[in-house]
């Protein structure tokens, strides 16, 4: 997951650890178009690194303040106990593009809009030895193996999890994905069935939430016979619109859709978890 347009934002305290705190340093960089960078990060604690069976698992990584000084070897939750909230970690919430246990390395996908944000600043300046931190994984969605075809719908922050899923896929699988981008320069290369059709879409600077390629695209694409296992993830709004195509005009059930907002357009990570629990933040 990635997101496009966010600022610094804390995440609550917890009361206990939900998954042991991995370190690692950055080992190399990759551009792989005008807007996402990967690092590739590795070392000794990916060994504590339990992956799911899942094509969308996910990591929070943990970022430090710049200006506060922190005891090494740091500990993001011990911090909480000594340092005042406004000194914590900030955390972001990135989809694990790949990962090669016996090499010790990860690769994670990093949307990056110029000086926006925080995560897509530091990957785009990221060098050699620097100090990333994380939390994870989590992750819930593989595509269905008893589906007739597969349908994929997603954003920039929702494409590192659909080409997992994509490749994942036996040779004869057959569906659609549409993923939208900012322009064709940012079109990537994607391993995928050859039944399985893909169609990119171009925002061509019209404001994310305001978007409506994606649920075009869908609407007027080709609808075929069969059990669907969709999996439909990206900005909150546009999730939102297409909720309403696949429930009410498509008449799917749930347990054949994996939907949710990865993020929402001119909101910090903060402010998008908390509207979660409020009837604008809801989806399903």
């Amino acid at each position: 997951m990635t997101s496009p347009d966010t600022a610094a934002a804390e995440t609550p305290a917890r009361t206990t650890r939900p998954r042991a705190q991995i370190t690692l340093e950055v080992l190399r960089k990759e551009q792989l178009s005008p807007h996402m960078v990967r690092i590739i990060a590795g070392g000794p604690e990916l060994a504590k690194f339990e992956a799911k069976d899942a094509t969308d698992m996910y990591v929070k990584i943990h970022f430090l303040r710049p200006d506060v000084q922190y005891a090494e070897p740091v500990d993001v939750f011990a911090l909480r106990e000594v340092m005042p909230r406004e000194h914590w970690s900030v955390t972001r919430t990135y989809t694990v593009r790949w990962i090669n246990m016996a090499a010790k390395e990860i690769a994670i996908d990093f949307v990056v809009h110029g000086e926006s944000g925080l995560a897509g600043p530091w990957a785009a300046a990221a060098a050699p030895g620097e100090r990333i931190i994380f939390v994870g994984p989590g992750g819930a969605y593989k595509p269905n193996p008893d589906a007739d075809w597969y349908l994929f719908v997603g954003d920039e922050s929702a494409l590192p999890a659909i080409a997992c899923a994509l490749e994942s896929l036996p040779n004869d699988a057959r569906g659609h994905a549409y993923i939208e981008a900012d322009t064709a320069a940012d079109i990537q290369p994607m391993a995928k069935p050859d039944g399985v059709e893909l169609t990119w879409v171009f925002r061509n600077g019209t404001a994310p939430d305001k978007c409506t390629l994606l649920l075009d695209a869908v609407t007027n694409g080709a609808w075929p016979a069969g059990t669907v296992d969709a999996f439909v993830h990206g900005e909150r709004e546009c999730m939102k619109a297409l909720r309403d195509l696949l429930f009410k005009q498509r008449g799917l059930e749930r347990s054949q859709v994996s939907l949710s907002g990865y993020w929402a357009y001119g909101r910090n990570e903060d402010n998008f978890q908390a509207e979660k629990r409020e009837p604008i933040g809801k989806i399903l």
